[in-house]
């Protein structure tokens, strides 16, 4: 079986409505029993943090916010990962569904491995 990654490192919480779209294809891949997983690497990793996951809302009229749809991302078995680097630069809590920090190495090579289809955002 295939593993999607997708690596977000060009979308944040300043615009949220920008985030929506991959989440939600690691939600639907998710649940039609693909193994997902996202990795927040870059300016991303700002939607790992606890307030700006939270505070980002991706529809006014609903109230969703990342955080929302994170959590449904999460719920469907979706596994989310932050770059440590950028993480620790950032230096602010986790939300609780991040799983495991890992470094460009890791990255690299699920992204190189035969069997991982890679979508960047």
């Amino acid at each position: 079986m295939k593993k999607l990654l997708i690596i977000m490192s060009n979308s944040d919480a300043s615009d949220p409505e920008d985030c929506y779209a991959p989440l939600f294809q690691a939600t639907v891949a998710a649940a039609l029993s693909h193994e997902v997983e996202v990795v927040f690497t870059g300016s991303s990793v700002q939607l790992a943090i606890a307030d700006n996951a939270e505070n980002a809302e991706v529809n006014l009229e609903t109230h969703r916010t990342i955080y929302d749809i994170i959590k449904e991302a999460h719920q469907a078995g979706v596994t989310f990962k932050a770059c440590n680097t950028s993480f620790n630069m950032a230096g602010e809590e986790m939300i609780a569904e991040v799983e495991e920090k890992v470094g460009a190495a890791y990255v690299v090579s699920e992204a190189m491995d035969d069997n991982t289809v890679t979508f960047t955002y």
